[in-house]
């Protein structure tokens, strides 16, 4: 088992498996975890390594980041739900863990650049002022919870993307569903058809940024309908 410190909610009988991105933790799930337990999950979030109180490393490698996860979640969940990197975590482990169901929220499988990894590095010196002005339709209370994962986040985790040549998914084993922001920069919309015709269902959350749960939680339980 892997040390990654896990969130968890409720104690249904179907399991869900809830997986953040880079420079959140597990609390970004503060309103999904709770909801999926009402709805007869227990629910397992982890803090990546690197973010939250999950351990340090000296590297970050992808295969690395995905082999803590898989390590640190129970197998063939009912549900497995990846937002960003979480999204290409997720991918990176969906044929070992063998979830009957899986849902990449706008993942993060575009190719990485220089660009990419100095906006994220300059997210760690932000004030509560900024991360408001970044995510104006966020609860406020969400606002403190990013400031709060940032100040645990170890920028180090940027080795994931500083390079990163991009992820290129074969046809789903497993149920797929893509849930994609509007627009979404990680799945533009040409890559989305193409996706389809792979096999992935894909759905839109109507005028959402990245983090579609924190800009409309209503819209994501929507275009999750059928998926829970």
């Amino acid at each position: 088992m892997s040390d990654l410190n896990m969130r968890e909610w409720g104690d249904g009988d179907r399991t869900a498996v809830l997986i953040h991105g880079l420079t959140a933790e597990s609390t970004s799930w503060w309103r999904a975890g709770p909801a999926l337990a009402d709805r007869g999950y227990h629910v397992y979030a982890p803090d990546l390594p690197g973010h939250g109180a999950s351990p340090r490393a000296s590297g970050y490698r992808l295969d690395a980041v995905a082999d803590a996860v898989a390590a640190a979640i129970p197998a063939e969940p009912d549900l497995a739900l990846g937002h960003s990197l979480g999204g290409l975590v997720l991918a990176t482990i969906v044929d070992r863990v063998r979830p009957a169901r899986v849902v990449y929220e706008d993942p993060a499988w575009l190719p990485g650049h220089q660009a990419i990894v100095k906006a994220f590095r300059a997210q760690k010196d932000w004030t509560l002022d900024e991360v408001r002005a970044a995510n104006p339709r966020w609860a406020p209370e969400v606002w403190q919870l990013k400031l709060d994962a940032l100040s645990h986040w170890d920028t180090a985790t940027l080795d994931v993307v500083d390079g990163f040549p991009g992820y290129d998914p074969a046809p789903p084993r497993t149920p797929a569903l893509l849930l994609l922001a509007d627009p979404s920069l990680t799945v533009p919309p040409d890559r989305a058809a193409e996706l389809a015709t792979r096999g992935f269902e894909v759905r839109t959350v109507a005028d959402t940024g990245h983090v579609i749960h924190n800009d409309d939680f209503d819209g994501f339980l929507a275009g999750l309908d059928g998926w829970l």
